[in-house]
């Protein structure tokens, strides 16, 4: 290290004794300049003041030997905890930057030998550009570790809402990633294109926030799934994520009230996702509970379910023969004509009252895909009916 100059060393003794003064004054300076700096907690405002400190202190190490680097920011920021980047932002550190540089300008008069006035401002400015480059990558840092955590603990949350896991853990995490809370819920399923890295899966991530309020991702190996909330309309904004998926099917499942309840259409959607192909033809997004024939076949009770409560016990409870004409219709290759015969009624009974069905259960035996959902339902009921 090379000797200090009379007027350097006398300029550092004069730090040295006015280091407390300095630290006083940026205290006022902040209090004064600084609404938000105001606004924070007393704990918080405790350590910028501890930083503050530091910052005094480091800057006259560094001009005993202007030589050496700079003490870094992370070693400045090392005297708080490391929550505190979250309480302030860069630029408010930046702020915290310039009110030191200006403290020490305005006391320079005071602090500096005689003449050496010019020199101890250049030196400051000097030691400030530093210490600002380094406050960045100390943010930069702190971001990418918040990055992984926040991903790790959106894997935890739709995981949980994979396995139905409906506790009040689920609501404070989802609350810890920005869930608002707020309108329905609904999950979708599909493939992905090609292996995620951080940038496709942060892109991905954009994506689903601006389709709807509320979104999280789930990448579980080839298989992708979001679940996306808000007050909007969720199914114009699943449509709109297809193209982010790989070939294959994309499966939507039912809107539900509440993140908590997000399990049911996270079934529904997997076993749909699981049962499409059985569908080569289906429509992309498809809807899980357009699905529901292809989830009984591959042992779906839920669909198995629905299809008996939504279908068969509804026309059994209707009457009018509805559930005999039904079958009559569906298992004579779906003749009007045939099922008069069978019946011994006229054609336009049997069209009357099909139409009665679709009004009971929404689906239309007159179209093939949903007479095929009305006559699996019809068979799942005769099972039930037989236990």
């Amino acid at each position: 290290m090379p000797a200090p100059t009379r007027d350097q060393a006398h300029t550092l003794r004069r730090l040295h004794d006015g280091s407390g003064l300095l630290a006083a004054a940026a205290m006022r300076k902040l209090d004064e300049a600084l609404p938000w700096y105001r606004a924070l907690p007393a704990e918080d405002r405790s350590w910028v003041g501890l930083v503050v400190q530091a910052g005094i202190s480091s800057f006259v190490t560094w001009f005993a030997d202007p030589s050496s680097p700079p003490h870094g920011a992370h070693e400045i920021f090392a005297a708080a905890p490391p929550e505190l980047t979250r309480s302030i932002s860069l630029q408010q550190t930046l702020q915290l930057v310039r009110v030191l540089v200006e403290v020490v300008e305005d006391h320079s008069d005071r602090l500096a030998a005689p003449g050496a006035e010019r020199d101890l401002r250049e030196a400051v400015l000097r030691y400030s550009r530093e210490v600002a480059f380094s406050a960045a990558e100390v943010y930069a840092r702190a971001a990418e570790a918040r990055g992984a955590w926040d991903a790790r603990l959106e894997a935890l949350v739709v995981d949980a809402v994979v396995r139905g896991d409906a506790d009040d853990a689920l609501r404070s995490r989802a609350a810890a990633l920005g869930w608002g809370g707020h309108g329905k819920v609904l999950v979708m399923v599909g493939t992905a294109a090609q292996p995620f890295d951080d940038v496709r899966a942060a892109e991905l991530r954009r994506a689903t926030r601006r389709a709807a309020d509320d979104a999280l991702v789930g990448i579980h190996g080839d298989r992708v799934v979001l679940v996306l909330g808000g007050d909007g309309d969720l199914r114009a904004g699943a449509a709109s994520l297809v193209p982010r998926f790989g070939p294959g099917p994309v499966v939507i499942g039912p809107t539900v009230d509440a993140l908590e309840q997000a399990g049911g259409s996270a079934a529904a959607a997997l076993a749909g996702h699981a049962a499409a192909r059985a569908w080569p033809t289906a429509p992309r997004p498809v809807a899980a509970d357009d699905l529901l024939p292809e989830r009984v076949l591959v042992g779906d009770p839920l669909a198995r379910r629905t299809l008996v409560e939504q279908v068969y016990e509804p026309l059994r409870a209707a009457g009018g023969s509805l559930l005999e004409t039904l079958a009559a219709h569906a298992e004579h290759g779906r003749s009007l004509e045939a099922a008069a015969r069978v019946l011994y009624v006229h054609p336009n009974t049997v069209r009357y009252r099909l139409r009665k069905v679709a009004e009971v259960t929404g689906w239309d035996p007159l179209d093939p895909r949903e007479g095929y959902v009305l006559q699996t339902a019809l068979a799942l009921g005769r099972l039930e009916a037989g236990r």
